[in-house]
């Protein structure tokens, strides 16, 4: 797999060379195009003026900021260049925090970071120091060109994964919405509802989620591809519960709970038992 990104990743005085690798896989979903109904021919689209309904080639296209309804402000290739900033081959770890500080929200898209030649120590150096602490490094990484971010490094299993983050101006004023207060749950209620999720809990196994609507789509293709038509179960919708209700349904969510086996005893420990008796 080719790197996204080489570079150096740097704390202190140290510098580690380094490869950026994509953490996650893109273009797995489904994917379909759009057809003229009457004889499935692909439809294209086409970049149309407003003013006199005429095609516009690329050539006569220029992009611009609405200030206002209808009113724009026209930017060329001088101010993006203005507006750039310079491309840098290093993340410069500028800060160290504690990794529960850090709002979920903030984090978009991650990538393993790799060592590159000579840099296994440091890499290691700087995980097993990172994994220690509780911290996460923040820093700044230009990817492309005019591709500014504000990022994240964090200890993942052995690795150290680089996340991009969001800037704050991106996130949502908690502060702009209302939320439910604490003191309207009686403390009855909270101690089912917490018994209910001690029933539930598991290891978090992902290969246990699956996509269910990617997996119908695909059976669907491929019975027409075979020109059949098959009929899958309609989904349930699930059942709404009224507040007045909510301790009632409670109290039946735990009756139907998960009941887990007693541990059973160790096999030898067993086979002596017997022998004693």
């Amino acid at each position: 797999m080719r790197p996204i990104w080489k570079g150096s990743l740097t704390f202190g005085l140290v510098h580690l060379p380094v490869e950026l690798h994509s953490a996650v896989r893109s273009g797995e979903r489904v994917s379909f195009r759009q057809l003229h109904k009457r004889d499935h021919s692909p439809i294209k689209y086409q970049r149309v003026c407003e003013a006199d309904g005429d095609v516009v080639p690329w050539d006569d296209i220029v992009k611009g900021y609405e200030y206002a309804k209808g009113k724009f402000v026209v930017l060329d290739d001088d101010d993006f260049k203005a507006a750039a900033l310079v491309s840098s081959k290093t993340f410069e770890i500028l800060d160290f925090v504690r990794a529960e500080e850090i709002d979920a929200r903030y984090f978009e898209a991650p990538y393993f970071l790799l060592p590159g030649k000579g840099g296994e120590k440091a890499y290691a150096l700087l995980r097993e120091a990172m994994r220690r602490s509780g911290m996460v490094g923040i820093g700044k990484i230009t990817m492309r060109s005019n591709s500014h971010h504000l990022a994240a490094v964090k200890v993942v299993e052995d690795a150290l994964v680089l996340e991009v983050m969001r800037f704050e101006s991106e996130l949502v004023d908690v502060g702009s919405l209302s939320f439910p207060e604490a003191t309207a749950v009686r403390p009855q209620e909270l101690q089912m509802a917490e018994q209910l999720i001690e029933n539930l809990a598991e290891p978090f196994t992902p290969s246990k989620y699956k996509d269910e609507y990617k997996e119908n789509l695909e059976r669907i293709i491929k019975a027409k591809l075979k020109g059949k038509k098959i009929k899958l179960d309609e989904p349930e919708e699930p059942e709404s519960t009224p507040v007045v209700d909510l301790m009632a349904r409670l109290q039946e969510s735990l009756a139907k709970g998960k009941r887990r086996p007693a541990p059973r005893a160790p096999a030898k420990t067993a086979r002596k038992k017997r022998r004693t008796a």
